[in-house]
């Protein structure tokens, strides 16, 4: 999509939809590095194919390891090297994917030679990584950032990766700790972590499961140490990426706003992914949440009720929750999101600023805002190159006129197809 602006049309009607999300960007791009690690050919059907994944696959490309997409058949068949870099030296450009360049910095690092990881200008300016570099550093990796601002590009002089103890604040992003235990069973000695400060668990569940179902466990003490043996090898497989959870949560919410219903298959709130309890906010705000094993069904109330939660857990969802916010009958308060003025923006400045744009009173604070029910005005809303600020405030338009989403091209991070989706809907 490459039209400057969108207008989202009103729904008449409430809702009532079955809707095909597309895979998990977390899964995919863990499970992409995580074959191109194993020895041999894995197969990963029903990935995502989208601009994070697509970097990331070429990234690994242009590090000697085959790569065969198929877009149409949501397929990647990939060719493992076991741990082996078979190129001294590699310009890596991701884009703005976040979990694609802090991954690839430590498994660079496994390899000899000279590896430079660049993206676009939000992680050159606003997404930093100098926390995971510290701890390379620490554990003996030549890794370091080539802007005084702690962010890419990043420069590994690579020499093999031994191993050992070492401690990182993740208190920013999840995805350092992430980036060290993908390739921490391939290190000679292992990996032993310690964590500073507080940590998102939810994605560090999705890597353990991304890492056990191709054969490596990991030992941790309530989340604080970390510990994983070297020499260890991930064994290739065929593995099926389930559908990405937080970009379910935008049609889930699209019930709940309508007073309609809405069943997103092939998932279920035992997923590893955090975001599918959005659900339980959702119920808490007097939805009726139906819980299947291959499924989740959401029906909206005829009036949302007012609700207090802490989103650390769930916080991509956030925005989603931000967008329907001033539909309910009282206040809505979000907590314990600090950590999301780091992302591919200010996330909660951001919701602040669009949604007093709409003629919406909010309350900001450090770690998140409190939204009082309001009157919609018009607005263009900007998305500040973020997918999920297009995506959540798509949601306001459904139910108020004259609103438009400003690049929604930028969607195409982790749902390319996500305004056609919107759109068809009954």
């Amino acid at each position: 999509m490459h039209t400057e602006s969108i207008e989202i049309q009103p729904w008449r009607r409430p809702l009532d939809a079955d809707v095909t999300v597309p895979g998990s960007k977390s899964y995919t791009n863990r499970a992409l590095l995580v074959a191109a690690l194993a020895q041999g050919e894995t197969r990963l059907s029903g990935a995502l194919f989208s601009d994070d994944t697509s970097y990331m696959s070429q990234a690994l490309q242009n590090l000697g390891v085959v790569v065969k997409p198929d877009a149409g058949a949501c397929l990647f068949e990939i060719t493992g090297n076991g741990g082996r870099i078979p190129v001294d030296r590699a310009d890596l450009y991701i884009g703005n994917a976040g979990t694609a360049a802090r991954s690839l910095v430590s498994y660079v690092a496994l390899g000899n030679g000279t590896f430079v990881v660049d993206g676009d200008e939000p992680m050159r300016r606003t997404r930093p990584i100098s926390d995971l570099l510290d701890a390379l550093v620490g554990l003996g990796v030549d890794a370091r950032s080539r802007s005084d601002n702690g962010c890419l590009p990043v420069v590994v002089n690579a020499r093999g990766f031994k191993g050992g103890k070492t401690q990182i604040d993740a208190s920013k992003s999840s995805q350092f700790l992430t980036s060290l235990m993908l390739t921490a069973p391939y290190t000679a000695d292992g990996l032993q972590i310690e964590i500073i400060g507080d940590l998102k668990r939810q994605y560090i569940d999705i890597t353990m499961a991304v890492m056990q179902a191709f054969g490596v466990s990991v030992d941790h003490d309530d989340y604080r140490v970390f510990h994983i043996a070297g020499g260890q090898c991930y064994q290739p497989r065929e593995y099926a990426i389930e559908p990405d959870a937080s970009n379910a949560s935008y049609f889930f919410a699209a019930a709940a706003i309508s007073g309609g219903r809405v069943r997103v298959d092939n998932i279920s709130v035992d997923s590893a992914q955090g975001d599918i309890h959005f659900v339980d906010v959702l119920e808490k705000m007097g939805c009726t949440v139906g819980r299947y094993a291959d499924a989740i069904e959401v029906i909206g109330p005829s009036t949302l009720k007012a609700v207090e939660v802490d989103m650390k857990e769930i916080s991509d969802t956030s925005l989603t929750l931000a967008a329907i916010a001033p539909f309910a009958e009282g206040p809505v308060t979000i907590r314990n999101i600090e950590h999301t003025r780091w992302q591919e923006t200010d996330r909660i400045r951001a919701m602040t600023t669009e949604l007093r744009k709409l003629g919406v009173e909010v309350v900001e604070r450090r770690d998140g805002v409190t939204i009082s029910p309001s009157k919609i005005s018009p607005a263009a809303i900007d998305t500040y190159e973020d997918h999920r600020m297009a995506m959540s405030f798509s949601l306001v338009g459904l139910r108020a006129p004259g609103i438009r989403i400003n690049n929604p091209g930028c969607v195409s991070k982790t749902f390319p197809a996500y305004f056609e989706v919107l759109a068809s809907l009954p």
